[in-house]
């Protein structure tokens, strides 16, 4: 099985709550989202993948910030995006 150490990292910090409930993103151009992810390294809340937008993805690829977690009620796991991995915690 595949580790993680910034999955394993996130967690040693203490995973990051969402501040707000919507996409910073799509808030500033007006557009809907699916669902909402809180990145672990800045704590911003954008949309995910099946949002048009894939605002959280993008994040990635201009931040290098590698982990993700559901900012969804009742969801609790994380994904990193530079191992390609998911966690439940």
């Amino acid at each position: 099985m595949k580790s993680c150490s910034h999955l394993d990292q996130a967690l040693a910090d203490e995973v990051k709550n969402p501040k707000s409930q919507e996409c910073a993103e799509c808030v500033k151009t007006g557009d809907e989202w699916v669902h909402l992810r809180t990145c672990q390294s800045c704590g911003i809340t954008l949309c995910c993948d099946s949002s048009k937008n894939q605002h959280a993805s993008a994040h990635f690829a201009e931040s290098k910030h590698p982990v993700i977690a559901s900012a969804e009620q009742g969801e609790r796991w994380l994904y990193c995006y530079e191992d390609e991995l998911f966690m439940r915690y």
